[in-house]
């Protein structure tokens, strides 16, 4: 069911495409940007997110990922873990010099599969992406040309979390469940939550650590998310990056009305905003931290669109 139903989101938001090739909006740090909202990043905004370490906690926003967890078709990850010139009992002595054992790991995965950085080349419009770069122009198979997140310099910012699962009286949202700008507006003022320029938005919903392991089937299918206004409403705080504890951020299937993944082409190409998908914000959530500092630093992979992440939240 989840392969099927997938296969037919991606349908949707393929349909979803149409006018506006020729439309484009110039970063506004330039005509050879390619990192964005990066470019909030600023020492002043590092030393003030410093400042919200108060208990000495840390916690991994990164779930863990696991050979053969749901991910959207045809993404997958695989692990092998093999014993290099031993085969047979062969031993590395004659190599090393001494009676050594070890072992090696070969992966073969999506990069977009579990906790991820989606990068500004990852999905635009029309073929048009981020700063009126053309698809055509930037995508190799060996590679992107632009917009590749090994260009994405360390994100350390303030972080806040918005409690949405704490503002609607649930454990966690339901499947699909729209997350509109009101509804969003309403939790950061019953929460306290500010938003500044250069901040990481994280949205709990609490879906992940309700499904994924009970119900990966319907976890790797359908969840809730924001609505595409409400990815004008986030966009306008002006922060660095938005992200949730779900695989898509947008819900799936979207409300009435909307395009499926939108939120993704009003983030990453209209404002060069990333994205950052399943988040583990659930002890956060659950201890009432609504801001901390956060901490990335993602594999620098040249021509990457997307990179798995353990992002690191301190307070």
């Amino acid at each position: 069911m989840m392969l099927t139903r997938n296969l037919m989101v991606l349908v949707v938001v393929l349909g979803a495409m149409t006018a506006g090739a020729d439309e484009c909006k110039e970063s506004p740090w330039g005509a050879d940007d390619q990192i964005g909202a990066a470019n909030r990043l600023s020492p002043e905004n590092v030393l003030a997110a410093a400042n919200l370490i108060k208990k000495g906690e840390t916690h991994p926003l990164g779930i863990v990922i696991e050979p053969g967890m749901p991910a959207f078709p045809p993404r997958y990850t695989q692990l092998q873990v093999v014993q290099p010139n031993q085969q047979f009992g062969k031993s590395m002595a004659p190599a090393v010099g001494w009676d050594a054992s070890a072992n090696d790991d070969v992966v073969q995965m999506w990069l977009g599969t579990g906790p991820q950085l989606d990068g500004l080349g990852h999905m635009g419009e029309a073929g048009m992406f981020y700063n009126c770069n053309r698809g055509e122009d930037f995508a190799e198979i060996t590679g992107l040309t632009r917009l590749d997140t090994s260009q994405v310099p360390p994100i350390v910012a303030r972080g806040v979390l918005i409690n949405m699962a704490k503002h609607l009286g649930v454990a966690s949202l339901d499947a699909g469940q729209p997350i509109t700008s009101e509804q969003l507006k309403a939790a950061m003022a019953d929460q306290n939550i500010t938003v500044g320029s250069g901040d990481v938005i994280l949205i709990h919903t609490g879906y992940t650590d309700a499904t994924l392991k009970s119900n990966p089937e319907v976890w790797g299918s359908t969840i809730p998310g924001i609505t595409n206004e409400a990815a004008v409403f986030l966009a306008a705080f002006e922060p660095v990056a938005v992200g949730a504890d779900t695989w898509g951020l947008g819900a799936v299937p979207p409300m009435e009305g909307d395009r499926v993944f939108y939120d993704h082409v009003v983030l990453l190409k209209d404002n060069g905003i990333y994205i950052l998908e399943t988040m583990d914000t659930g002890r956060l959530a659950r201890e009432s931290v609504s801001e901390f500092m956060f901490v990335l630093g993602q594999a620098r992979l040249k021509g990457a669109v997307q990179m798995i992440i353990n992002p690191v939240a301190m307070w």
